[in-house]
Parts: structure tokens; sequence; C-alpha cells
């Protein structure tokens, strides 16, 4: 019925005389105009919001307002919901966990009161379990404390591809003049005990938080450093909850995460051997939660010629000088023989080795813990012989020259009953024949 009555109307326009046309042309101009008026008022709205800051704020340091206080403490650490165009350029979330764990406290068996049986401390001060919110943590006492985790090797612990998590509760209170007020400082050192990287993370009375990170370049060649705002990362931080912190390190590149977010993100720095947790100043600090380190970490975005016959060359002299070449960087998903993706790095390696000494011949061993039975081990162990020789054919290695044999838990290098040494024990030989 409408499209009836339009072309009627467009009829009766057509056929009107000059007094209708004039009219109709005039209300075409007068639409064009107000549309024109429309979008410019749209725009001009929209530019006065970016400017005002209306744009990308997620929240501010007045939004738990009003709110019970169980619905302040329900609420839960996770990656935030950002708007749109907020942090557009850097809103990353690449963090991958190492796949094995070397060290981990989450506080849960210790008794509160009590030092910590897990950490060691460096320095003044001290430090006790205690809870907030339904969870325990290590909190810091009065006085300057630095602590870390009791290793094997207190001196050099830190592999050279890791990640490093710990959770931190952030609360701040303006109604009660600083009683969220705390600093984290976290610094690592390398082989010779110089410092040569710092992550800092202040959360103040008033709302304010801010971090810097700073890193050692190689060889000694200067430093790199970052310094993020409360502006920065009001959309990331929730408020009287814990919040997740993340470090991945490979080889050189060092990234930084606040609940999933990438805050800093290095290409080229020195290498770490250790490090410490730490308050900084006179604030009172919450403490920390649920750490985590681990070996392995999120592949490097870029892989170099130069590093790769590095590499090559290490598997070299390993056979040169044992007849072996030993790892425990090729993985495997749990009870599995699939590879898992950060593996890639040692089968090129290998395979670039290979390559270059195309007529040598090796026995490929896969070897496992001794958790499980010898009847699903040794199998195992086999498969995923055979799952290395496979990846190494797809990098162009000729089958022939590999052999895989599968030990199960036969040969171990470690002890079984500890975490260290099950992680030893898991790894691939080649073996020169």
């Amino acid at each position: 019925m409408k499209k009836i009555v339009l072309l009627m109307t467009l009829v009766a326009l057509a056929s009107a005389p000059a007094s209708a046309q004039s009219f109709l042309e005039r209300m075409k101009e007068r639409a064009k105009n107000a549309a024109e008026n429309n979008i410019g008022n749209k725009v001009e709205q929209g530019v006065n919001d970016i400017l005002d800051g209306k744009v990308g704020k997620g929240k501010n340091k007045d939004k738990d307002k009003g709110k019970g206080q169980d619905q302040k403490d329900g609420a839960a650490a996770a990656a935030p919901a950002t708007a749109p165009g907020a942090q557009a350029q850097n809103v990353k979330s690449d963090f991958v966990r190492g796949s094995v764990i070397l060290f981990e406290d989450d506080f849960a068996g210790e008794q509160v009161g009590e030092f910590p049986s897990k950490w060691d401390i460096e320095g003044e001060g001290s430090a006790e379990t205690a809870i907030i919110n339904g969870r325990k943590y290590m909190n810091f006492t009065e006085g300057s404390n630095t602590l870390q985790p009791l290793m094997t090797d207190m001196k050099s612990y830190l592999p050279d591809i890791f990640t490093l998590e710990w959770d931190v509760y952030c609360e701040f209170d303006e109604e009660n003049n600083g009683l969220g007020q705390h600093e984290l400082q976290m610094e690592f050192f390398d082989a010779s005990n110089a410092r040569v990287g710092t992550v800092r993370f202040a959360f103040r009375d008033g709302g304010d938080a801010f971090g810097y990170v700073e890193c050692d370049k190689p060889d000694g060649a200067g430093s790199v450093d970052v310094g993020y705002s409360w502006d920065a990362i009001q959309d990331i931080i929730q408020n009287r909850a814990w919040n997740h912190f993340a470090i991945s390190f490979n080889k050189r590149a060092f990234k930084y995460y606040i609940n999933g977010v990438r805050i800093v993100n290095f290409p080229n720095v020195a290498a770490p051997c250790r490090f410490v947790i730490g308050d900084v100043g006179d604030y009172a600090y919450r403490g920390v939660a649920n750490v985590v380190l681990a070996a392995g970490a999120v592949d490097l975005y870029e892989r170099k010629t130069t590093d790769l016959s590095a590499a090559a060359a290490a598997v070299e002299k390993a056979i040169a000088e044992t007849g072996k070449f030993v790892t425990n960087n090729i993985l495997f998903e749990t009870g599995k023989a699939t590879l898992k993706p950060e593996s890639m790095e040692e089968i090129l390696r290998v395979a670039e080795y290979m390559k270059a000494n195309p007529t040598a011949r090796f026995e490929v061993q896969g070897h496992t813990d001794s958790q499980g039975s010898d009847k699903i081990n040794d199998p195992l162990s086999q498969q995923r012989a055979e799952a290395v020789v496979k990846a190494l054919e797809e990098q162009g290695v000729d089958p022939f020259n590999l052999r895989p044999v599968g030990k199960g838990s036969h040969e171990p290098v470690a002890d079984n009953g500890t975490e260290e040494g099950r992680a030893q024990n898991r790894r691939v030989e080649f073996i020169k024949r």
C-alpha cells in the first residue's frame, strides 16, 4: 500500500506545475542540509568526547561506591572487556605458561602467621602467611623485604626460556586514607649477581596506579625502560580483587602482562639467572599469592639465521664431545605423543645439524618419568620417538638416518621423587651410531 501511495505522489509531482517542482527542490535541499548538520554534530560530539576522556574509559576510581562489601570483595581478577578503541594499539593476550613447572606456591598448605616454607629472605625484614578475600598469601611485614624461592641452585635457576606469574590483591579506599597503598618490586639478576631487570608496580591511595619496567641490554649496552600510569591500565586493574601479573622471557625477548594484557614488549635484553620479590618505600604492601615459575614460553615472533646456526653448532659440539645430544626441550602433551608447538625450536636446531651432516646416523630415544606404569610408558616413549623422527623428516631430514627407540622410564638421570627430577627424566636423546 505504501509503495502505491509513493508511486502516486511521484507521478503527481512530476505532472505538477513549476511552483510544485520548486517546492520539491527546496525540500530536497533542506533534507540534504539536515543530514549534513546531523553528521557534523556527531563528529563534533565525538571529538569532544575524546578530548573529555569519555572514549576508552572503562571505569573510574568511584565505581565501587554504593556497592555492598560482599560485592566488592567478590570481584574477579579477570581480563577486562575494554571499550571500542581503548588500548587499541597495546592490548595483546599472547601469554602462554611454560610447560614444565619449576616452582609453584599457592600458600594453601602454609600456617597463617608463619614464614612461608618455600621461600628464603635476603636482607632485612620478614614476611608471614596471611589471608585476604579467602586466599592465603605471602604478606610482607614491617621493614624492607626481598624474598626468593628456595631452589637447588639459589644463584642460577632461571632457564633461557621461562614464564613467571604471581597474583597481587589491589585495593584502594580513599575514605580510609591510605589503607590500600602498596608497592611491589621484582628484581632480576645475572650470574655475577648484577641486577639486569626491574618490574615495579604501585597502587596508591586515591586510586592512582603506576608501574615501571627496566631491563639491561646484552653485553652492557645500556638499558631499555618504560613507565605506565593509571590512565593506561585503569581498564585492566580490578579494584578490591586479586590481579594476575606475568612475565614471559625467551632468550632475549621480555614481555610483561597484567590480567592477560601485554603491557611491555622488549625484543632484546640481558638474560636473568634469578629473581627476588620485595616491597619498596614506606607503603603498606599486601603481598603476593599463586607464584608459578615454569620453563618454556610463547614462541619468539622471529627467528634469525644466526640464532639457528649457533643452535646447530651447540648440537654439533655436544655430539663431538659425548657422542650424543640430550634435550628436555622437545615437549609433548600429557600422556600423548603429540608434540607441543614450543618443541619446534629444538626440532629445527637438530634438523639444521643433520642436514649439514647428511651421512650421520642416530638412534632417537624417547624417555619418560616414572609416573604411570611400564605398560603405558614403554609404548608411549616409542610413539614419542617416532613423532620426533616424523617431525625431523618434515624438515627435510632423511629418515633413513634415524631409528626411533622407546626407553620408557627404565633409564632415569635424576630423582623421580621430585618435579625437577621428573622434568629431567622426560627427555629425548640423539645417540650417534
